[in-house]
């Protein structure tokens, strides 16, 4: 069992929490999302309400093992300061002779921000060494980043063979046990709605989803590969053509297993992809050739809304169409809304679905949105996180121990 924050005293202790800051910045690396920040604050703040001396890690995007100023920690700590209404620390780098002294010089309540992690190519490499200069002066590691727990990286997984107590913070226990009332133990019916672009990278999902749902709802251009299984015209849709007969299986087995499975009626189809596109709505029987398929069409909303209004618990995952291009996102906004004055326990993860919700102004109507695309999807196909099992790991050596 993994062990939470507000089960050790941290009462005045050295602290090590990796977050994820990995937030999106525009060209002047202004912030313009600072969500991931927000997400953390009741973990800090919890540390800070007991005099915990707070050292935070997180990476920013992909510098891959060089020191890059454009990917510097430096535009979080100023938001993270504005957030917390307090000094926020700027280390020059993450660990060394300059870091050891700040550690030193940290007194109780005060916070440090480390440099970027991936500055070091240990990180990604979950190299030990790398892990054990982290843990230099450390009295307990948290981790609080979901969002990177499917990567076994040296601040998720190497540490907690250096750190002498390592636990979840908040959010990763609020991740864990909505994900746990959704999938082990929910309030049925359980309906599973499957969008994005890519059936390859959710396949392993669909077919675990079929293991615990009541209804499966597929949009997103994956749903052109079941159509085309189906034998129905796509047109120029996006299809992945190698994975006909996995979609028949997928297909086969919700039958087999009484699972209600659902595809598009109708569709939003375009001759292009782009703004200027021309546009117009068809039965999916009626794609013309030449065409392809960018959204679900207002009959499809309309099913899709109908089949979702007896759920008890609903997971999202994946916008309906092609939502970067205005014309394409009516579907996927539609389902916002319906998905939101649905009464179930409402579970949402996938960076473009968190988009389409905090753009709807919908985002309270929902009961738990995940911070973690990947770390989501995994869970989904059923995976064990190398972050959460390397948490496990610790408790589990602590009680052989004794």
């Amino acid at each position: 069992m993994v062990k939470f924050l507000n089960e050790v005293n941290i009462d005045g202790k050295t602290l090590f929490i990796r977050v994820d800051f990995n937030v999106p910045m525009d060209q002047h690396r202004n912030i313009t999302d600072d969500t991931r920040i927000r997400a953390v604050l009741p973990t800090i703040n919890h540390c800070l309400e007991h005099h915990a001396k707070v050292i935070l890690a997180s990476h920013l995007g992909r510098p891959n093992g060089k020191r890059l100023e454009e990917y510097s920690m430096g535009p979080v700590a100023r938001r993270l300061a504005y957030r917390l209404h307090k000094k926020v620390i700027m280390a020059p780098d993450v660990f060394g002779p300059e870091v050891d002294k700040l550690k030193k010089s940290m007194k109780k309540g005060d916070v440090l921000l480390l440099e970027n992690l991936r500055f070091y190519s240990g990180e990604q490499q979950n190299d030990p060494e790398f892990a054990r200069e982290l843990m230099k002066g450390i009295d307990i590691f948290v981790n609080d980043a979901f969002a990177v727990a499917h990567r076994a990286h040296a601040s998720v997984e190497a540490v907690t063979h250096f750190a002498p107590v390592c636990v979840a913070g908040f959010l990763m226990r609020d991740e864990v046990h909505y994900f746990h009332k959704s999938m082990e133990d929910p309030a049925r019916p359980l309906v599973a709605l499957i969008g994005g672009a890519k059936i390859s990278g959710k396949l392993v999902a669909l077919h675990n989803l079929l293991k615990h749902v009541d209804k499966l709802i597929v949009g997103g251009a994956m749903a052109n590969t079941f159509l085309k299984a189906l034998g129905y015209e796509v047109g120029k849709s996006l299809v992945d053509d190698t994975l006909l007969k996995d979609a028949k299986e997928i297909m086969r087995t919700a039958l087999k297993k009484k699972v209600k499975f659902y595809l598009p009626v109708d569709a939003v189809v375009a001759d292009k992809l782009d703004k200027q596109a021309e546009t117009k709505i068809t039965p999916v029987q009626e794609v013309p050739p030449g065409w392809m398929i960018a959204d679900i069409g207002p009959a499809t909303v309309t099913l899709y809304g109908e089949a979702l209004q007896n759920a008890k618990t609903i997971v999202w995952n994946g916008p309906m169409g092609a939502f970067e291009y205005d014309a394409f996102s009516r579907g996927t906004m539609a389902m916002v809304h319906k998905v939101a004055d649905t009464y179930a326990l409402t579970i949402v993860g996938g960076g473009d679905t968190d988009v389409a919700l905090h753009k709807s102004g919908e985002l309270h109507k929902f009961s738990y949105v995940s911070t973690g695309g990947g770390a989501f999807l995994e869970l989904l196909e059923g995976k064990k996180l190398p972050g959460i099992a390397a948490l496990e790991n610790w408790s589990n050596r602590r009680q052989n121990a004794h």
